[in-house]
């Protein structure tokens, strides 16, 4: 599962680095469609 990418429905993304770290994201398609971002909660 190392290294694997998961996608939403709503174009959210993470990814499995090791067993205890993930990276989270957004897709490129997201990112055009926000604009700048300036919040995250």
């Amino acid at each position: 599962m190392k290294n694997e990418i998961l996608y939403t429905d709503t174009h959210e993304w993470v990814q499995f680095l090791d067993e205890t770290t993930v990276r989270i994201g957004l897709t490129d398609f997201a990112q055009s469609e926000l604009g700048d971002l300036v919040f995250v909660n």
